[in-house]
């Protein structure tokens, strides 16, 4: 689990062709790897990525096709920046929220202008994601975790402050840019319960959800 804080700015040093899959070496730049051992978690633009190869300033990880497809990490190419982030810990201040690390689909940035200091930024969410998006609610872009604005269809707004703009890749990006988007786990769960109920499998109610609080009218 990761809390979509990123920790650091690397970028991909070397992509290597393994058995058909592909071994990313990742410079780690400011990111401390005290502590971190082969097998450890890190999250690479939002990707759980499990690292395989572990030194001072950088680490290898093993990517399927699977992820290679459905994720920002096959269009990465040699220099290209990355947000990082090492696994929540007990420890860890939980300062964005729960992130597993499991991309939900690619979007795409809309458009970005200022707003006061900051900036508004537009996205386009992949097909089937824009249900579990809401106002006020979290999300997950390229790792980074963001509270939505507003909603539009399958368009959604955010708030980029420039510290954010800065210490990310986001600075970079322009409309057109594919984006790893993680939706909301609540939302995830929430929906499972509801079909629960319609499957007869003994789900959770509607009607128990709304007396709970968790639904609104």
């Amino acid at each position: 689990m990761f809390t979509g804080i990123i920790e650091a700015k690397g970028h991909l040093q070397e992509s290597l062709e393994v058995g058909g899959d592909r071994r990313l070496v990742f410079n780690t730049g400011g990111l401390s790897m005290q502590g971190v051992q082969i097998g450890d978690s890190i999250a690479v633009n939002g990707c759980c990525l499990t690292a395989v190869v572990v030194e001072a300033q950088q680490f290898a990880a093993d990517v399927s096709l699977e992820t290679l497809q459905r994720t920002t990490l096959g269009r990465l190419e040699t220099g290209s920046p990355v947000n990082l982030e090492k696994a929540l810990t007990l420890s860890t201040p939980l300062g964005g929220h729960l992130v597993s690390g499991h991309v939900d689909g690619v979007g795409e940035v809309i458009l970005r202008e200022p707003a006061g200091r900051s900036e508004r930024w537009r996205f386009r969410a992949p097909e089937g994601l824009a249900r579990y998006i809401a106002e006020k609610g979290s999300i997950t872009i390229e790792g980074i975790s963001l509270t939505v604005n507003a909603v539009d269809g399958s368009e959604f707004d955010v708030n980029i402050v420039p510290h954010t703009a800065a210490v990310t890749t986001l600075g970079d990006y322009r409309a057109g840019q594919p984006v790893n988007i993680e939706v909301d786990l609540v939302a995830r769960y929430l929906e499972r319960l509801l079909a629960g109920e319609t499957s007869g499998s003994g789900g959770v109610s509607e009607a128990l959800l709304r007396r709970s609080g968790f639904l609104k009218d």
